[in-house]
């Protein structure tokens, strides 16, 4: 979700009653990301106060060399006592301990049960499985292996990523252990997201074989859309591979993100995407898909 979640669409997801999650180098300059948590922080707590319970937010953070706003972006974190971060790349043992420190929590991402296993190590409360078919940076493990392995040594939360766009499939993937699931590609396509008009479209318009997993923009692979990369001229077909060495997510002077302004990501659930809702009329639609499909199942 880099560049496309911000606080509109996190408030909107929280006011609907699940999380909503931006990665912290989405505001730029840095000085931003101050002004983004108070506002989401200041904002639920006033809905909060006179209509209720609201859904908590998470923040984004790249643990990697390249990331050299890290401990800016996380003091902020700990400043705003941000109840959920999501830590992706490196072991985030010093990220764990910061965010224990005020009472957060912590969900690291991973492709394979070799980096579960080190995330544990470090004191991770949860772990999302970035199985095959996700957007972004995913991994090419189906969920039905990923999960059930992370299960059999982790008894904290699993949250399932990968290709799913609606109630049906939060119901399927606590059907096969996972605890949560952790949707990306659908929340693209809602008015709120900050996203161009054509790539949203483009998400309603394609299906999974418009899907391209590639190293080429950022150095580790990723999903994106055929039509973004063909459109800049490349071959979605013939990519080069990219060069792990010198991975940048745009976490330095922005000189990488035009490849996410450009080339845009998406997971292989787009296929079942047709229309760019409200977030509180796509989540009322979801939570009815979920409880039918219980229903189907005779699930009480």
């Amino acid at each position: 979700m880099f560049i496309v979640s911000g606080p509109e669409l996190v408030l909107a997801q929280c006011k609907a009653g699940i999380v909503g999650a931006f990665p912290a180098l989405n505001a730029r300059p840095e000085s931003m990301l101050d002004e983004w948590l108070s506002k989401i922080t200041e904002e639920l707590a006033n809905v909060s106060a006179s209509n209720g319970p609201v859904a908590p937010f998470a923040v984004n953070q790249i643990v990697h060399q390249s990331n050299d706003r890290l401990e800016h972006d996380m003091e902020l974190c700990v400043k705003h006592s941000v109840p959920i971060v999501i830590t992706s790349l490196r072991p985030p043992a010093r990220i764990v301990d910061a965010v224990h420190s005020y009472g957060g929590v912590v969900f690291h991402d991973v492709i394979n049960v070799r980096h579960a296993r080190k995330a544990i190590e470090q004191g991770v409360d949860g772990i999302i499985a970035v199985c095959a078919g996700a957007g972004g940076h995913a991994g090419t493990t189906s969920p039905f292996a990923l999960v059930k392995e992370i299960r059999e040594f982790f008894d904290g939360t699993i949250i399932l990523s990968g290709s799913m766009s609606c109630g049906n499939d939060v119901l399927a993937a606590q059907a096969i252990g996972a605890d949560l699931a952790y949707i990306g590609t659908r929340f693209i396509a809602t008015e709120e997201a900050n996203a161009p008009a054509a790539y949203k479209e483009m998400i309603v318009d394609s299906t999974a074989k418009d899907i391209v997993y590639t190293s080429l923009f950022s150095g580790v692979h990723g999903s994106y859309l055929r039509d973004s990369i063909a459109k800049l001229g490349l071959d979605p077909d013939n990519l080069p591979e990219g060069d792990k060495s010198t991975m940048d997510f745009g976490g330095g002077d922005g000189s990488k993100a035009k490849a996410w302004i450009d080339i845009w990501s998406a997971g292989q659930g787009v296929g079942s995407v047709h229309d760019i809702p409200k977030v509180a009329d796509l989540v009322a639609r979801m939570e009815q898909e979920y409880m039918s499909a219980r229903q189907h199942l005779n699930i009480a």
